[in-house]
């Protein structure tokens, strides 16, 4: 299934935002993020449905990644393949639990991080769920709008990023409703 794409913005550098409905495991991008646990063990949310439909070599380069590196942390995402995913990639951030305090920092420090480790790749294209915003329970209106800030910021800074495509990829309609509401609030904002 295609994702459907329900609004973008260009920014001056030349970089493409998308905010999309549809399912993040189908995009073809070189990568894509998950929202995980520091211990990259996937049983839930979107990190099961991506263990899964990407097969047994997500889970076992998950493993040997904690192994090697240690817990993950909100700055510093873990990457793996993507096993039988149509991405390259899959970028695994650990995104706050609400209530755990400086939730927007440790926020934004994952959005950047997964940015940063995109860059290292030099990938073209990468695709996020809707981080902490599910059993981690960030509200979904703040998250959206850390999210732009994020994306705005990073490429203010990064001119000559290699990364040319941001996708959004959300999967219900109360979750793309907000963001699609905040997405219109962030981009009237934004200097003529």
């Amino acid at each position: 299934m295609m994702s459907e794409l329900k609004n973008y913005y260009q920014f001056s550098s030349n970089q493409r935002l998308e905010i999309c409905f549809g399912d993040l495991t189908q995009e073809k991008v070189d990568a894509i993020v998950n929202a995980a646990n520091s211990q990259l063990m996937h049983g839930g949310g979107i990190a099961a449905v991506i263990s899964h439909r990407g097969g047994p070599a997500i889970d076992q380069q998950s493993r040997d990644w904690v192994k090697q590196h240690g817990p993950v942390s909100h700055e510093k995402p873990a990457i793996t393949g993507a096993g039988k995913l149509p991405s390259r990639y899959v970028i695994h951030a650990v995104g706050p639990v609400w209530g755990s305090g400086r939730e927007e920092e440790k926020l934004t420090a994952a959005i950047k991080g997964c940015l940063i480790r995109a860059e290292e790749l030099s990938l073209t294209s990468i695709a996020f769920p809707a981080i902490s915003t599910g059993i981690f329970h960030f509200p979904t209106d703040l998250a959206a709008r850390i999210f732009f800030k994020t994306f705005q910021a990073y490429f203010v800074e990064n001119t000559h990023s290699s990364i040319q495509l941001i996708r959004i990829v959300l999967f219900d309609v109360p979750t793309q409703t907000t963001f699609l509401n905040e997405f219109s609030l962030w981009r009237s904002a934004l200097p003529a």
